[in-house]
């Protein structure tokens, strides 16, 4: 009884190695996405929109720094690029807050929001590491209707930026 208590022992420590590396990679407790008004993400991950992996992921669209994609030129994000998908838009005033969640925190360049293929908003935080949320004030300046907003994070000590889009009706 003995020597098979051992053996099992002995397996069971061979194999465990080789277990662990089959197993799939978990996704990384990074990084950060709109929450409110809900981003194309937040709405994958609720449920309100139908999607694939970024509804487990909606913190984890990032990508090199001065990409204009929802998707943050993620393949496995694609869907996020997809004008036709059903998102839900949200009626919003002239001037309207935007509200980061994060789930990891990295030392900021800086934020910036477009809409209608121009810059509206950029703010410079100059290196400096948020906390859990983050709450901008985006003035669309004269912009009205339906507008797709994109959100971009640029981190300051990396090429990289996390990506956000958001589908608004400005005055509506």
């Amino acid at each position: 009884m003995h020597a098979r208590k051992k053996t099992a022992v002995l397996v069971g420590a061979a194999l465990a190695p080789v277990i662990a590396v089959s197993l799939p990679a978990s996704s990384a407790s990074a990084h950060g996405y709109i929450s409110n008004p809900p981003s194309r993400q937040a709405q994958c991950a609720a449920g309100t929109v139908g999607c694939g992996d970024i509804t487990y992921e909606p913190q984890s669209v990032e990508g090199p720094k001065g990409l204009t994609s929802c998707s943050g030129g993620n393949s496995r994000f694609a869907e996020l690029d997809d004008d036709g998908k059903g998102w839900k838009v949200t009626p919003v005033s002239s001037t309207t807050q935007f509200q980061w969640t994060l789930t990891a925190r990295h030392s900021t360049s800086t934020w910036q929001y477009f809409a209608g293929g121009h810059k509206i908003a950029e703010f410079n935080d100059n290196g400096a590491q948020p906390g859990s949320t983050v709450t901008h004030q985006v003035n669309f300046a004269g912009l009205s209707g339906q507008q797709k907003v994109l959100a971009v994070w640029n981190i300051a000590d990396t090429a990289n930026a996390f990506y956000a889009c958001i589908d608004v009706n400005v005055g509506g």
